[in-house]
């Protein structure tokens, strides 16, 4: 008997390191583009596949036709995560490395689909290459406060008195709600090791999807904070560089009182893990941006089964 070979189609894809100017740095991210004819189920697949914390998909925009490009992105479990971070920066990085975007020398402003929000992005290009991009947040939301810490210090694995409750622990949303958590020093951030079955049961007593522990004693020169993320929420254990928490976390100090209103800030992460990643965020009087750099580590064709 004949096997007939199963028909496949080939999608282009790439691997990102973002918030990062070096190779096997930052928080890396899969990108997979002209996907619009990929079902949802089949882009969890393939997200499972990569098993990056995300993998996102450049589509057409919308019928409202108000986007340059729509983006969608999924963690290894199927989660789709629709805050505006390392996944949107990296899929905008690779499609001006790539030269898909048509940009000239200079700053260009486009705009980005993701989730039912549309929102601004700035691209800088330099001989012909992108040096940096700027993306805009959701104006922050102040979400609930926790008040009780005992559970929060037992599922991190902290101890009594590793946190700081100078600063409230408090669920801030820039696109996605995180619970900010401030740690007494970078060696109680370090030291945490999270049950993830109990800190997601605290997430979601709190309204939280994922848990930035932070502390303001950086490791890196010129840094505001230095941090770790945790999202059991969506099967991600620990991520390098979480811009959609970064942008919270300098909307929370500025609200405190530890920063200005209108401030640029950098906030460090990943180095626990062995992939340093820098977050500067732009703090506005209404508006949040990130910005950061990136690197295309690898270019590839995708073959899964024809749609």
């Amino acid at each position: 008997m004949i096997e007939v070979p199963m028909p496949t189609t080939s999608f282009p894809f790439a691997l990102v390191d973002v918030f990062s100017e070096e190779p096997l740095t930052g928080n890396p991210l899969a990108v997979v583009w002209e996907a619009d004819c990929l079902s949802v189920e089949r882009m969890r697949g393939i997200a499972r596949e990569f098993n990056q914390s995300e993998t996102t998909f450049v589509l057409r925009p919308g019928a409202q036709g108000a986007a340059d490009r729509r983006l969608r992105s999924f963690t290894p479990t199927g989660a789709e995560v629709v805050g505006a971070g390392h996944n949107a920066l990296g899929a905008w990085w690779l499609l001006a490395a790539t030269n898909q975007l048509g940009l000239a020398e200079g700053s260009a402003t486009l705009r980005q689909e993701i989730g039912e929000r549309v929102l601004p992005l700035q691209i800088e290009v330099k001989e012909g290459a992108p040096s940096a991009i700027r993306m805009s947040q959701a104006s922050p939301v102040f979400g609930e406060i926790l008040d009780d810490l005992a559970e929060l210090t037992s599922a991190l694995g902290l101890k009594p008195g590793d946190l700081d409750t100078s600063l409230p622990t408090q669920v801030v949303s820039t696109g996605a709600g995180h619970l900010m958590v401030p740690a007494r020093n970078s060696v109680a951030v370090d030291s945490a090791e999270p049950d993830a079955p109990r800190l997601r049961q605290v997430l979601q007593k709190i309204g939280g999807q994922g848990c930035y522990l932070f502390s303001l004693d950086p490791v890196a020169p010129g840094s505001l904070a230095y941090t770790r993320f945790f999202n059991p929420t969506v099967g991600i254990w620990e991520d390098p560089a979480t811009g959609s928490a970064a942008g919270p976390l300098a909307c929370h100090l500025a609200a405190r009182g530890v920063v200005a209103e209108s401030a640029e800030v950098v906030i460090e992460q990943g180095r626990s893990m062995g992939r340093s990643s820098l977050i500067t965020v732009h703090i506005g009087a209404e508006q949040v941006h990130i910005a950061g750099t990136c690197v295309v580590t690898a270019e590839g064709q995708l073959r899964v089964p024809t749609p």
